[in-house]
């Protein structure tokens, strides 16, 4: 578990400086540059991850139960991941309207994908990996937010062809992690 929790503080340490740090962020950029500095950001966020996945793993290997989500939430779950797929399609896709209507659709599809999973599992490495993300994206989603309205951001117009190539996007991926690849990666079958 240790493993998971330092790789998690890790994670979410640098994708939580323009939370806490942002002036000084703004510094270390025009210090280093634009490109070292995501250079940095890429490899401690790599690094992090890494150790995400492999304290995951590890700590799957001693499971503390802590309760024994109902049957049917596993199939909310699937749900709530559908639409978290296609809230991390909008962030992407341009002119849609969810891009245009929550300014911030990737932290709106972290929360919701951390939600459905603390529901529909209940093991305690669940609880720390799941419930920790939550607590970020709803951290940066709130702060983002205001930081938009301080600073006037406005959103480009949204379009049809955006909203269906939204839709189209999410709906894809997600029917092709939750059909092949969660079982092959995770070693978890989200449906059976």
């Amino acid at each position: 578990m240790a493993i998971l929790i330092v790789g998690l503080a890790i994670f979410l340490g640098v994708h939580s400086v323009r939370i806490f740090a942002d002036d000084w962020r703004t510094r270390q950029i025009s210090k280093v540059g634009g490109n070292a500095w995501k250079g940095l950001y890429s490899l401690v966020s790599i690094a992090g991850f890494v150790l995400i996945v492999w304290g995951f793993g590890q700590a799957r290997q001693q499971p503390v139960p802590l309760y024994a989500p109902a049957v049917w939430l596993r199939h909310l779950n699937a749900l709530l991941t559908l639409a978290a797929f296609i809230l991390f399609a909008a962030a992407y896709v341009p002119r849609n309207r969810l891009k245009a209507a929550i300014g911030h659709p990737m932290l709106a599809g972290v929360k919701v994908w951390a939600f459905g999973h603390l529901l529909a599992t209940g093991m305690l490495h669940d609880l720390v990996l799941f419930g920790t993300f939550l607590i970020w994206a709803v951290a940066d989603f709130v702060v983002s937010r205001r930081r938009d309205r301080r600073l006037g951001v406005t959103y480009p117009v949204e379009t049809t062809s955006g909203d269906l190539l939204t839709l189209a996007a999410g709906i894809g991926a997600w029917a092709v992690f939750a059909f092949w690849i969660h079982a092959r990666w995770i070693g978890a079958a989200p449906f059976g």
